[in-house]
């Protein structure tokens, strides 16, 4: 699974944010913080545990899910260089506008 694809939808990017909350929650506990049904939340995380964003642990009979950070930070890099290749396009429009911009302040005058 893609982790734009994984991220895309509300429900799982909200339990990412509250495993990074609190560290870790057991399957249980993010069931219990969601108005769906238990079955739903499962299939989420296992969305979640394919695009590698969260790990699990097994202690018994309990499964206690983390957020992966590998991937978090290979998100994070991905998204400061598309962030620095639109400044890099808005700077360079910028300086086409100003010059733009003086060549029609040039020919009124």
């Amino acid at each position: 699974m893609d982790t734009f694809t994984a991220l895309a939808e509300p429900t799982r990017r909200s339990i990412l944010e509250m495993l990074a909350a609190s560290g870790n929650l057991s399957a249980t506990d993010i069931y219990k913080r969601f108005k769906t049904t238990p079955p739903a939340i499962s299939q989420h995380l296992k969305v979640l545990r394919e695009a590698k964003l969260v790990r699990v642990e097994r202690r018994a009979q309990k499964r206690i899910y983390y957020v992966n950070p590998e991937p978090m930070q290979e998100l994070e890099k991905w998204i400061k260089q598309f962030a620095a290749n639109m400044e890099e396009r808005y700077q360079a429009l910028d300086a086409v506008l100003e010059a733009e911009k003086a060549r029609l302040s040039k020919s009124k005058d």
